[in-house]
């Protein structure tokens, strides 16, 4: 007689409760995972899977409090034997290859269909790397084609502040106000930043900022000025 394997623990973090019933339901179907706890920012996440140290962990990228990007990044320094799988809308390359950097297992897409979902869990909890389809042909792509771009020129400590705060989704006023300078400054200091990092809105900013491990904290929703 065939021992019965334990189920896969799972869990799941994502700030959409309907999003997570979905993908609870599919999951559970499986007959071999057990999505164990759920939580709805990445606070609670961090918090939740210190205490119950689930198989695979399954977040979403953009959540209130602290990103995927940051959960990931937790998790490799404070419970490295729980494998982390992202589940998120976005094949941005930066948001991919900040998860790839911060030590993520797998990326799928929310366009995946259930069996796929199933496939990347088990195969997260087995230890290999999963990467879905489209991702994976969007950055081979790039690596054939690769695009000249310019070293990127460090940002000051004042430009950095105003990055960080652009992450959290502050408008130009609100950031002026947080450091006591005018909204001109801002503006200023965001036509540097623009320039540095060769973007052309505070969202391109933003994205690659992560993309070079300079923006730890959770991403907000950006406020395009």
């Amino acid at each position: 007689m065939t021992e019965k394997k334990d189920p896969i623990r799972v869990l799941l973090a994502d700030d959409h409760a309907i999003v997570r019933a979905g993908i609870r339901q599919f999951l559970e179907r499986a007959g071999d995972i057990q999505v164990v706890a759920e939580a709805d920012d990445g606070e609670m996440a961090k918090g939740l899977i210190q205490q119950n140290q689930p198989d695979v962990a399954v977040l979403d990228i953009q959540m209130p409090r602290a990103s995927g990007i940051e959960v990931t990044r937790w998790v490799r320094t404070n419970t490295p034997g729980v494998g982390v799988l992202i589940l998120t809308a976005f094949d941005d390359d930066p948001y991919v290859l900040a998860v790839l950097q911060a030590g993520a297992n797998g990326y799928i897409l929310k366009t995946a269909s259930p069996a796929e979902l199933i496939r990347a869990v088990r195969d997260v909890n087995d230890g290999k790397s999963v990467l879905d389809p489209g991702v994976t042909h969007k950055l081979l792509s790039q690596l054939s084609h690769p695009r000249e771009v310019s070293p990127v020129e460090a940002l000051t400590q004042r430009e950095m502040e105003v990055l960080e705060l652009v992450a959290k989704g502050f408008t130009n006023k609100a950031i002026g106000a947080q450091l006591g300078i005018s909204d001109r400054t801002v503006q200023g200091h965001l036509a540097h930043i623009f320039d540095k990092l060769q973007a052309g809105s505070r969202t391109e900013a933003v994205m690659r900022a992560v993309s070079l491990g300079w923006i730890s904290q959770s991403l907000g929703t950006i406020t395009e000025e």
